[in-house]
């Protein structure tokens, strides 16, 4: 299966809201990049609304009734807001596939490392049985250490979420192709768990062909800064085929 492509949004919401103007608009976005082929929509709502708030995820979760075929992947840390995100879809009917669990802190700029497993488990394991309850889909963004896996599987989680920034970093360095074999590593390792994997940070048009054709079994990346970088040169929908033709659509 070549993988899917998830577009985050955070950052048009992080410029809508440097007005009071309601422009760029996050729902429209989203609209566009489907319309372009994207198969789905990532947000990461964080306790201080720097960019994507409440209403944002309740607006995209109204909009995905019009893209059944599609998914929305709601991320964060599950001890902070994301549960509540979640919550309210689920108890307004709203459509919500997934959500990946982030390790991040409340006043961190981005996520930039994954869950400690197994020492996480028994503090994730109440938010990853409720979030299984309400019919969501469980993904645990996660460094690519081969070792964690089997404990991810363990924790209850459907699918991990690579951590990609070390591999982006690598890439303009003759240490790409160890970071290249250090995540297929990891990926297999997910699979033999018995989890789906994703990955996500950083990929970009430059990277994202190479980590999609050796990183075996990737079912979906979720990509958001340069996307919407290139979205500001290209367009949406330029950018987003451009992406999907990466991934081999």
């Amino acid at each position: 299966m070549k993988p899917h492509l998830s577009v985050n949004l955070n950052k048009v919401a992080l410029v809508r809201n440097t007005r009071h103007l309601g422009i760029p608009s996050v729902t429209r976005a989203a609209t566009l990049c489907l319309q372009a082929g994207a198969h789905g929509i990532t947000v990461h709502p964080r306790p201080d609304a720097r960019h994507i708030r409440m209403q944002d995820v309740l607006d995209l979760g109204a909009l995905f009734r019009e893209w059944p075929d599609r998914e929305f992947n709601v991320e964060g840390n599950p001890f902070h807001n994301l549960m509540a995100c979640v919550r309210t879809l689920r108890d307004r009917g709203l459509p919500v596939h997934q959500v990946t669990f982030v390790p991040d802190e409340e006043g961190q700029s981005t996520s930039d490392h994954g869950w400690s497993l197994p020492s996480d488990a028994q503090r994730l394991a109440p938010c990853i049985e409720e979030a299984r309850g309400l019919g969501l889909r469980v993904s645990l963004f996660m460094d690519a250490d081969p070792a964690s896996m089997a404990a991810a599987k363990s924790a209850g989680a459907d699918r991990v979420e690579l951590y990609t920034e070390p591999f982006a970093a690598a890439w303009p360095t003759p240490q790409r192709e160890a970071e290249l074999l250090r995540f297929a590593s990891a990926a297999r390792a997910a699979m033999e768990a018995g989890l789906g994997v994703n990955a996500g940070h950083d990929l970009n048009l430059s990277n994202l062909r190479a980590f999609a054709l050796q990183v075996p079994g990737l079912q979906e990346v979720s990509i958001g800064h340069a996307l919407v970088a290139d979205a500001l040169e290209l367009g949406y929908t330029a950018t987003v085929k451009a992406y999907l033709d990466c991934l081999g659509h």
